[in-house]
């Protein structure tokens, strides 16, 4: 039997993979809106694919594509995706994700995140049933480890955490929060004390925010976990996008959100800053989520070659701080084959009439308000007429 995903934590740094539902939506797989994983049982290939990419790029995990795969989001507003069953899709990826990870000595992992049940202001114990029926999944699969991901307040976080720690396998549970602390007012610090006590062997941050804006929530955590004297990995998967300018509510308040993003893309270059800085900070579980694409994942694990011993085999075809421009036949082009211009560069967005920075909407609005309530039903245009006038 193989090494478990702490024990490859408490030997070394262990590289997790890149976004789903950006990627797979770009590629015409994934609907944007709903964000649900159906791809998994419609375009298999597909999902199969992009996880061999980030194999090859030097991911150590294989996340499931289970990203919002509660039976409740299944269904919510009209999404068709749970004629499916809840099962049949949390079930399928896992299997996927298996495949591909036996294809190298990659671990997988099964992954819950927040649910409209929650938002819409449902007990504790329909809140825990919508993440048994996943949790009941990703067991008779025999994933390897547990993320409870992408949580906005943290008392949902910690009720999932313990249904997955009746599961008796590893738990890693990370927030979609900065500094700032959770969309309820917990700070980041309490936030992580919380996760500890209930059982969460990982605590980290993923999404919503970019390297930095991550990085700076999980020092608070760290903070806090050392005052608390708790002990745990701490795991980091921020977003490819740039986001100095997001409030508390991430990147989802910029009006750029969703489809027009782009130009806030992350270089390869930001992604090796990225790895350092969160492997300087003591964070082990470096990885990522919406908007990394495979070459992203490549340049963490070039970064920390060194530490875990290896290049990936994606990087057969890169030479690290752009080695293979040497063979370009421009002059001026070979004379960027060097660490120090990669290094220093400040990409120009090609756009002047754009603005450095974004003005969030700050709508202010989370779990308890009536705003935030899920219905089954489809969206009427009415409703969106009422959400436009407010904007």
């Amino acid at each position: 039997m193989g090494k478990g995903i702490l024990e490859r934590l408490d030997e070394g740094v262990v590289v997790g993979d890149g976004g789903f539902v950006f990627a797979l939506e770009k590629r015409g797989y994934v609907k944007a809106g709903p964000w649900t994983p159906e791809a998994v049982i419609e375009y298999p290939e597909a999902v199969k694919q992009l996880h061999r990419e980030f194999l090859r790029a030097g991911s150590d995990v294989m996340q499931c594509f289970t990203f919002y795969a509660s039976e409740d989001k299944l269904e919510n507003r009209g999404n068709q995706a749970a004629q499916h069953g809840v099962s049949a899709v949390n079930e399928t990826a896992c299997r996927i994700a298996r495949e591909v990870a036996n294809e190298g000595d990659a671990l997988i992992a099964g992954g819950m995140c927040q649910t409209p049940t929650y938002l819409s202001g449902g007990s504790k114990e329909e809140v825990q049933k919508e993440f048994q029926k996943q949790a009941d999944a990703f067991v008779k699969c025999g994933v390897d480890f547990l993320i409870c991901e992408y949580f906005e307040h943290v008392e949902e976080a910690t009720w999932a955490v313990e249904v997955c720690k009746k599961t008796n396998l590893a738990v890693a549970a990370t927030l979609c929060i900065n500094d700032e602390g959770d969309m309820h007012g917990v700070s980041t610090a309490e936030c992580a004390v919380r996760l500890a006590k209930a059982g969460a062997d990982i605590i980290g941050i993923n999404c919503h925010f970019d390297p930095d804006g991550v990085l700076a929530g999980i020092r608070e955590m760290k903070r806090g976990l050392e005052e608390a004297g708790l002990k745990r990995h701490l795991m980091s998967q921020p977003l490819a996008f740039k986001t100095p300018d997001a409030n508390k509510q991430g990147f989802i308040d910029l009006p750029e959100f969703p489809f027009g993003l782009e130009p806030r893309i992350l270089t390869r270059w930001d992604c090796h800053r990225y790895a350092r800085e969160a492997y300087e900070l003591g964070v082990r579980f470096i990885g990522a989520c919406c908007g990394f694409e495979p070459y992203h994942i490549r340049a963490i694990s070039e970064e920390l070659a060194e530490e875990r011993g290896r290049l990936p085999a994606a990087s057969e075809k890169h030479d690290m701080w752009g080695g293979g421009l040497k063979l370009h036949t421009k002059p001026w082009v070979r004379a960027r084959a060097r660490r120090d211009y990669w290094e220093n560069l400040h990409p120009a967005s090609g756009r002047p009439e754009s603005s450095a920075y974004s003005k969030p909407n700050a709508w202010g609005v989370t779990a308890g308000d009536d705003l935030l309530k899920q219905q089954r039903e489809a969206t009427t245009q009415a409703e969106i007429s009422n959400l436009a006038s407010r904007s």
